[in-house]
């Protein structure tokens, strides 16, 4: 496994005093410190399956099922490779994988991230070089891969808004950026949380991701 830089983190304030407590139990049987993970406490299986029962939008989206955020991660790939297909794969894996934290904090709306401010951002950033490190990406990824993934993560949102969330486009516009080129004909059809969890896992596996044991 690559060594962890951890002089940065070093310079980071504890989130809590009480980090006894902040750890929780995952079903592979791992215990992950949610204040200072550990690459080898992160687990694919446990990243699918949680991320497979955690809603976008509150939940509130159209459809028999909530729309997943292991369907959005899959969404994102998609939509990275779609407008990058030269990409190499590794970069691809960095997309599916971006919204890996939420797997054991959640998935919180952005005006609710920005009110929780410095600490909800520090333990997601913790979060995600955990993640990174553990399936062979560098622990931040470059400016021009971060934005790459920002510009479908773009899109997914107003696909989604547009479709699932009850947002006519007039009023989209007025709260989400729309990237240009963004597909109009794909359509989103939210899946039960056994085959969001499945897809997740099947385009890990064709993107080469492995656990850096």
């Amino acid at each position: 496994m690559p060594s962890i830089d951890t002089s940065s983190r070093s310079k980071r304030p504890a989130a809590s005093t009480n980090q006894d407590r902040a750890w929780q139990r995952m079903l592979s049987g791992r215990r992950l410190d949610l204040l200072n993970p550990s690459p080898m406490d992160v687990e694919i299986i446990d990243i699918a399956h949680g991320l497979a029962r955690v809603s976008r939008w509150n939940g509130q989206t159209k459809g028999k099922f909530p729309l997943s955020v292991a369907q959005h991660s899959v969404l994102v790939e998609r939509l990275v490779t779609r407008n990058s297909p030269n990409l190499d794969r590794r970069w691809r894996l960095a997309a599916l994988l971006h919204d890996a934290p939420e797997y054991v904090i959640g998935d919180m709306i952005t005006p609710f991230k920005y009110a929780l401010g410095g600490i909800y951002r520090d333990i997601e950033s913790r979060l995600e070089e955990a993640v990174h490190i553990r399936f062979g990406l560098p622990a931040q990824l470059p400016d021009t891969i971060n934005r790459t993934i920002k510009r479908a993560d773009q899109m997914a949102a107003w696909l989604e808004a547009t479709q699932l969330a009850g947002f006519s486009e007039a009023d989209a516009k007025k709260i989400f950026k729309r990237p240009r080129n963004t597909p109009d004909t794909m359509r989103i059809r939210p899946t039960s949380p056994e085959k969001a969890a499945e897809a997740f896992m099947k385009r890990f596996e064709l993107l080469g991701g492995h656990n850096r044991d």
